[in-house]
C-alpha cells in the first residue's frame, strides 16, 4: 500500500474544517495522511471532472459526471434540513419570470434545487443565468447588477445586512415536496485507491467527525483560521446546520435524498441519469 499522503481538496468553510480537523492534523489513529488543498466547491467540482486529486468535497450535483472514476463516501458530507439555498432579491415578492439570476455554479446542488423550484413555480421560466463566486452574489443583487441571487452557506445568516429579501427557500420547497433532507456536499474518493483503502478512509472520516463532536474546542483554531473573517458565532451556526447525523453516515434517508435529487434532475434534463449501482460504496 502506498505511503504517499492522499491529495484532498475541500472548502475553507467551517463545516469542512470542523469535519476534517482531527484527520488533517494526525489525530485519528491508523488514518491515512492527507495533503490538504483549500478550494471552493465550484473549483473542486471541476477538479473531480478532470480526475484531479484522490479525495474531494464536491456538490452532489456533479456526481453523475464523475462516478465512473470516483466513489461516493458514505460519510463526511453535508445534508440537512432547514439549510437549503435561498433566492434573494432587492424587493420582496419579485417575479423572476425572464429575470437574470446569479448562481454560484451550474453544477451545484443549489442550482439543481433552484431549477426544480423554478420548474414548479415559474411557468414562464427564468431568464439569463450568471455564474459568479458566491461571495460576490449578494453585492451584485444589492447593486442591481442582477435581478436575483441564489446564495448558500453563511449567506443564510447575513443577507439582511445587504438590505436584501428572501424570495424563496429552495430547501423548504424540496423538503415540502419530497419529505427528504437536502443533499448539498459529498465526499468522493478515487475508485483506483481500492476497496480496502476506501473503507479505511471512510472509517477515518467518520472518526474525525466524532472527534470534532467530542471536543469542539479542539477544532476551533483550524475553523477560525480559514473562516474568512467570519464571526465565531456565525461559524458555530454554520457547523450546527451542516454537520449532523448525515455527516456521520448517509443512512437510508441520506441515500434516498441523493438518489431522489439526481433522479428528478435527470428527468428535467439537468444531469445525465445515474446507473443503478452508481452510489454503491465498495
Amino acid at each position: 500500500m502506498s505511503t504517499e499522503p492522499l491529495q484532498i481538496a475541500y472548502s475553507p468553510c467551517p463545516n469542512d474544517t470542523f469535519v476534517f480537523d482531527a484527520l488533517a492534523h494526525g489525530r485519528v489513529p491508523g488514518a491515512p495522511a492527507l495533503d490538504v488543498t483549500f478550494a471552493d466547491i465550484d473549483i473542486t467540482n471541476g477538479m473531480a471532472e478532470r480526475g484531479e486529486f484522490d479525495v474531494l468535497k464536491v456538490s452532489y450535483a456533479v456526481l453523475p459526471y464523475v462516478l465512473g472514476k470516483y466513489a461516493l463516501l458514505p460519510c463526511g458530507g453535508a445534508l440537512g434540513r432547514g439549510c437549503g439555498p435561498l433566492v434573494l432579491t432587492r424587493e420582496p415578492g419579485t417575479d423572476l419570470t425572464g429575470r437574470t439570476v446569479a448562481v454560484p455554479s451550474e453544477k451545484s446542488t443549489a442550482y439543481l434545487l433552484f431549477r426544480l423550484w423554478a420548474a414548479d413555480t415559474l411557468p414562464g421560466g427564468v431568464g439569463e443565468i450568471v455564474v459568479m463566486p458566491f461571495h460576490e452574489i449578494m453585492p451584485a443583487v444589492r447593486d442591481g447588477k442582477v435581478d436575483a441571487g441564489l446564495v448558500i452557506h453563511e449567506a443564510r445568516f447575513t443577507y439582511q445586512n445587504y438590505g436584501l429579501h428572501k424570495l424563496a427557500d429552495m430547501g423548504e420547497h424540496w423538503e415540502r415536496t419530497t419529505g427528504l433532507p437536502i443533499p448539498l456536499g459529498a465526499i468522493i474518493a478515487k475508485r483506483s485507491l481500492g476497496a480496502e483503502a476506501l473503507g479505511r478512509l471512510a472509517d477515518s472520516v467518520r472518526a474525525s467527525v466524532r472527534a470534532a463532536w467530542d471536543d469542539p474546542e479542539a477544532s476551533r483554531p483550524y475553523v477560525m483560521a480559514h473562516a474568512q473573517e467570519m464571526d465565531p458565532a456565525v461559524a458555530d451556526q454554520h457547523i450546527g446546520l451542516y454537520v449532523n447525523e448525515f455527516t456521520a453516515g448517509l443512512g437510508e434517508h441520506g441515500y434516498a435524498a441523493v438518489r431522489g435529487l439526481l433522479t428528478r434532475a435527470a428527468a428535467e434534463g439537468l444531469v445525465p441519469p445515474l446507473g443503478p449501482d452508481a452510489l454503491a460504496f465498495p
